[in-house]
């Protein structure tokens, strides 16, 4: 508990050390018109612009993850100030979950200090292609598609996507994400990485999704797509489910079990509109479609976790009841 407290009073100090900063460079830079352009390590730093450099990490067992934000910031002497934002970390969080926990958290603070006063934009710097690549579908396509990828495919973490939009439609300033090299030379990039994994070693903000999980059979990793679906019958256990509200759909981490499938063994993903439980085996039926993986129908239930039998039904999501063939 003191080492939480620590933290977040540490929290609440760079904040105000934070505000300070971008108090002396407004004076400052407010008398002056020139601009500048800046090589660092090289990349070239825009001008005119509050530079954040942001990070997620997350570590296994138990799972837990962290963020690292940095505000740079160049006055009209040519003199960067950098201030570092150290955050606690969260419980049970995927590394894509805290890359847009990390640009969320900076855009907000950035808004609530007020730091993109005196410049004509924002620049996010993170190596998470996952963020890069799919910001601008978060704002103007998945919204229209309901939130599916064009395949049909339910789109992850929504909640946070939305929380993304906002932050930059509130940011005030336009916001540009660039992509930077992750463990790279960039010594901004490196510093995020720190924080973000010292960040993850205090997990003492609650888990930003429910997970039930169970620990797998086999020795393999989680692969998507290693599972063709082929409209074939499958013997699977399920590993973790989460429930999607935005698509109502179950998400599922599940390993096949059927000793003559050619994916025995293999760990994927799959959706579902019913609940098919963590640690629990199922006779499955996939549809015929990879990239949009859907458990078809559910032929019966294999087995408890003590190996009981149960062959009767199953209770879906919103107390919907699936009866088993």
């Amino acid at each position: 508990m003191a080492a939480g407290r620590d933290l977040c009073l540490e929290h609440l100090r760079c904040r105000e050390v934070l505000a300070q900063s971008i108090k002396q460079l407004t004076e400052v830079s407010c008398g002056s018109t020139r601009t500048h352009s800046w090589c660092r390590w090289g990349g070239m730093l825009a001008e005119n612009a509050l530079h954040i450099y942001t990070d997620g990490s997350s570590l296994p067992a138990p799972r837990r993850g962290g963020i690292g934000i940095r505000f740079l910031l160049i006055d009209s002497q040519g003199r960067e100030e950098i201030t570092d934002s150290k955050h606690p970390g969260y419980k049970g969080a995927t590394n894509n979950q805290m890359e847009l926990q990390a640009s969320i958290e900076a855009l907000e603070e950035a808004r609530d200090l007020g730091l993109a006063i005196s410049v004509s934009k924002i620049v996010v710097h993170t190596d998470s292609q996952y963020v890069v690549d799919n910001v601008n579908q978060a704002i103007f396509t998945w919204p229209r598609q309901r939130w599916a990828t064009r395949a049909g495919k339910p789109v992850l973490n929504v909640d946070l996507w939305k929380r993304l939009v906002r932050a930059i439609k509130n940011a005030g300033r336009r916001v540009d994400f660039e992509w930077v090299q992750g463990h790279s030379k960039d010594l901004h990039n490196r510093a995020v990485d720190k924080m973000a994994k010292g960040s993850a070693k205090s997990p003492l903000e609650p888990a930003l999704a429910v997970v039930s999980v169970r620990k797998k059979w086999t020795a393999e990793t989680v692969s998507i797509g290693s599972v063709r679906m082929l409209g074939q019958r499958l013997s699977i256990r399920v590993i973790t489910c989460e429930f999607l509200h935005q698509q109502k759909l179950w998400k599922l981490k599940y390993e096949v079990i059927s000793k003559a499938s050619p994916f025995f063994g293999k760990v994927d993903i799959v959706f579902a509109t019913d609940l098919l439980a963590d640690g629990h085996s199922y006779f499955v039926r996939v549809n015929e479609d990879t990239a949009n993986p859907r458990i078809a129908r559910v032929f019966r239930e294999l087995t408890d976790p003590d190996g009981t039998p149960r062959s009767r039904s199953i209770k879906g999501g919103g107390g919907r009841r699936l009866s088993l063939a």
